[in-house]
């Protein structure tokens, strides 16, 4: 509306003029006012309509994106609803497994107590079940040990045989080894003095000895004998020896048994050597060393009688001969029982000492008024 609209209207006509006639004049001034007001007035209706139409529209664009997202969000929650009610289901169910398993561990707590007071119940019958079995394997121990050191002792008395009794002494030092009772260990110390005395006395190797023997019995048929049926040479030179040479050419005894002279003094020869050698190995494993001795001389001497001294194998025979005969020394005396007295002694203290025990145990219940 323009400032023309709002100021009233001015008689503006000339003197003489009547005022109709101006009015008249006027008209198409204020039609178009009106008509730019109508204009302005339809303009400001149109944009308002479509300011209020975009308003309506963008509403229900929001109404609806909004029905959308409130009908997704609806979904979630009710599957968050339908898993929280599964959840909870499942947390009931755990719960009452978990109950469940509380009760089952209370019972097995229960049975483990159980079951422990059994164990150290057990445990402790199985100790004194092992203590005894213990007093029992100790007292076979040393029985044994004091059978073995009697053994080796009459071994050696008798048959003088250390290796044997080395073996024997070491068996019961072994033995007593195994016994849980310190206090024997000086009878330990007593029995591995007696056995390093025993294994020092014997000079050489039983079994080398019997094995030399054998071997010479076996090279027997080989040694070269004597040639046989030849005159005897001696020193005299005399009328005797000469007639003895002349007719010894001429004049032969023989004697003859079925069997050719030579095969015969051969066979008696080395059957008498092999038999003195047996003697040896015999006399060997009796421990008679005076014996065998007598028979390796006796071989020796059969060697150099009816063999062939200048042959090497013979001479090498003889040698071994000479060799087993010094080798036949005779053996250290040991002085065995002092290891078995003691054994003795201490089971005999240890046998008095549960006895005494026993004795002195009444002794403070009879001082009770």
């Amino acid at each position: 509306m323009s400032q023309d609209d709002l100021t009233p209207e001015r008689n503006t006509a000339p003197a003489g003029v009547p005022a109709t006639a101006t009015r008249a004049a006027r008209p198409p001034a204020r039609s178009s006012g009106t008509l730019a007001l109508a204009l302005l007035l339809a303009l400001i209706a149109l944009v308002g309509t479509a300011y209020v139409a975009w308003r309506q529209w963008q509403v229900l664009h929001l109404d609806a994106r909004t029905l959308r997202v409130t009908a997704g969000l609806e979904q979630r929650v009710n599957t968050l609803e339908h898993n929280l009610s599964g959840a909870t289901g499942q947390n009931n169910l755990l719960s009452q497994r978990l109950n469940d398993a509380d009760q089952v561990n209370r019972s097995l707590r229960e049975e483990l107590l159980s079951q422990d007071q059994r164990v150290r119940d057990l445990e402790e019958a199985v100790g004194r079940l092992s203590e005894k079995t213990l007093s029992g394997q100790d007292a076979m121990r040393l029985d044994e040990t004091e059978a073995l050191l009697r053994m080796g002792a009459e071994r050696y008395t008798l048959f003088h045989d250390a290796q044997s009794a080395a073996q024997a002494f070491a068996l019961a030092e072994q033995t007593l080894a195994g016994v849980n009772d310190n206090a024997f260990n000086g009878v330990r110390q007593s029995i591995d003095a007696e056995h390093e005395a025993l294994l020092k006395s014997q000079p050489a190797d039983r079994q080398q000895l019997l094995d030399n023997m054998a071997q010479l019995r076996n090279a027997l048929p080989e040694l070269a004998l004597k040639p046989l049926d030849q005159p005897v040479t001696g020193n005299d030179s005399g009328v005797w020896a000469r007639i003895r040479h002349a007719l010894y050419s001429v004049v032969q005894i023989q004697r003859d048994n079925g069997a050719p002279i030579d095969i015969a003094d051969a066979r008696i020869a080395r059957e008498m050597v092999a038999l003195d050698l047996a003697q040896a190995q015999a006399a060997l494993i009796a421990w008679d060393n005076a014996a065998c001795s007598a028979a390796l001389k006796r071989a020796d001497a059969g060697l150099a009688a009816q063999f062939d001294l200048q042959s090497p194998p013979v001479q090498q025979a003889r040698e071994q001969l000479a060799t087993l005969g010094n080798q036949l020394k005779p053996a250290i005396p040991v002085t065995l029982g002092g290891a078995l007295a003691e054994l003795r002694n201490l089971r005999a203290v240890h046998a008095l000492k549960p006895a005494a025990e026993s004795t002195a145990a009444p002794a403070p219940a009879g001082n009770k008024p």
